[in-house]
């Protein structure tokens, strides 16, 4: 009996998904080389790939189950774990290290717990929810997370001085990928199509700033996302209040 023979194409999601896992890893190693600006950058590459990986899948009709548990775990190393360790090595790793490595702990538990409720939403029939997703997702947490390293690196605020906000950032930012908040998802976004043209100059223009003020820019991103998740909670709490 001839052996089942599998398509080069069904593993490329798979390739680009090792391949973020990959840079997750290496984050982890500059960390140890204090090159924080090359683990940064590293930790958004995944999160990058993180995003292509799965419009890849799709594209070339290549999803499975085994494609599936792999991206859990890639996403656990670059988006648990890697940022956790960045934060520590640039900003926690003095006098109160052992606190704040109780934070990072807390951030990377968090982050799988995050990650297998996901898994569990996405094997029910219904799967995960179109319209929102239920608490912050691992690769926007891990953007959250870094936010003390964007303001070193950007030279805005010197976070090496103030470890103990860190740690409880780090902390804060963790709960919030297990909360039960409803947090935007770009799939229900819905652009009416004489103001594509106008979305599409915003990221020209997004493009353009983070090749020339990377750092700053990712400070704005994640202040405004964390402000649309602030407006989110409170509509949430009226809603609650008003039922």
């Amino acid at each position: 009996m001839a052996r089942d023979r599998l398509s080069l194409l069904a593993l490329v999601p798979n390739l680009v998904t090792i391949l973020g896992m990959c840079a997750g890893l290496s984050a982890i190693r500059f960390t140890f080389d204090a090159r924080f600006e090359v683990a940064a950058a590293l930790i958004i590459l995944a999160a990058v790939m993180d995003g292509v990986d799965g419009l890849v899948a799709r594209k070339l009709n290549a999803a499975s189950s085994f494609g599936a548990e792999l991206d859990s775990f890639a996403d656990f190393v670059s988006f648990g774990v890697a940022p956790g360790v960045l934060v520590f090595g640039y900003a926690l790793a003095g006098p109160m290290a052992g606190v704040g490595w109780v934070f990072v702990l807390i951030f990377a538990v968090c982050a799988c717990l995050r990650l297998a409720r996901f898994n569990i939403s996405r094997a029910t029939p219904e799967g995960p929810s179109q319209r929102h997703f239920v608490g912050v997702p691992a690769p926007a947490g891990a953007m959250l997370g870094l936010l003390p390293v964007f303001l070193g690196l950007s030279g805005v605020l010197d976070v090496t001085q103030a470890p103990l906000p860190v740690a409880l950032y780090l902390g804060g930012v963790g709960f919030l990928m297990v909360s039960r908040l409803p947090t935007p998802s770009l799939k229900a976004v819905r652009i009416a199509r004489e103001n594509a043209i106008w979305v599409l100059i915003g990221m020209s223009a997004l493009a353009g700033l983070l090749v020339l003020r990377t750092w700053a820019t990712l400070v704005v991103a994640d202040l405004a996302y964390l402000a649309v998740l602030g407006w989110l909670a409170l509509g949430q709490r009226r809603g609650a209040g008003k039922g």
